[in-house]
């Protein structure tokens, strides 16, 4: 792993190489999975506070999900999470032309939000870990996104470079400029990655 500031970043995300393909997987992260997205502190209260806007978009089911249970729950896990449909779908998600995608970055798209969408969602397929003095920054594989990887792949796109609007709306311009840095000396052979 490489620091910057007080990050660890694990040499997959230079690695690795990834681009969404939204015709191939029809947004079905936002179906897939054991809970909804993770949610960080005070993530929910911004959920809740563009609600109104965001409902204008959202699918029944999710409505009544989110009056149900709502705007986020606690999963088995201990973890704070989006509610879901009849415990699939997340109750945020809605359809257009064949592909699912968010409510809440729609309304954002829309101008009617200031609340783009879950950092764990808009950084996917990082996922961060959070420990006392420092977030740890991992790539996470899910087989629902090898489109993804192929696309990546072709396109010669590392994971840093497909995310680098949600990982400066995260961590800065100045931070992302640090990991440009690091991807250029490992590109480089100035840093060399450990055998796995």
């Amino acid at each position: 792993m490489i620091q910057i500031e007080n990050t660890l970043v694990s040499f997959d995300i230079f690695e690795k190489k990834f681009s969404c393909d939204l015709r191939q997987c029809k947004g079905v992260c936002c179906v897939e999975g054991d809970s909804g997205a993770p949610l960080e502190k005070g993530e929910s209260r911004r959920i809740e506070e563009y609600y109104e806007e965001i409902k204008t978009f959202m699918k029944p089911g999710g409505i009544r999900a989110v009056e149900e249970q709502g705007f986020a729950v606690v999963d088995k896990e201990g973890d704070l999470v989006t509610p879901l449909i009849g415990g699939r779908e997340c109750a945020y998600a809605i359809e257009e032309n064949g592909i699912c995608w968010c409510a809440i970055e729609k309304a954002w798209t829309q101008g009617k939000s200031a609340f783009r969408k879950p950092v764990s969602c808009h950084l996917y397929p990082i996922r961060i870990t959070r420990y006392a003095s420092f977030e740890a920054l991992n790539y996470n594989k899910w087989e629902i996104c090898r489109g993804a990887r192929i696309k990546g792949e072709q396109e010669g796109i590392p994971v840093y470079r497909f995310l680098k609007q949600a990982l400066i709306a995260r961590y800065g311009e100045e931070w992302y400029q640090q990991l440009e840095y690091a991807a250029r000396e490992i590109e480089n052979g100035n840093i060399e990655i450990p055998p796995r």
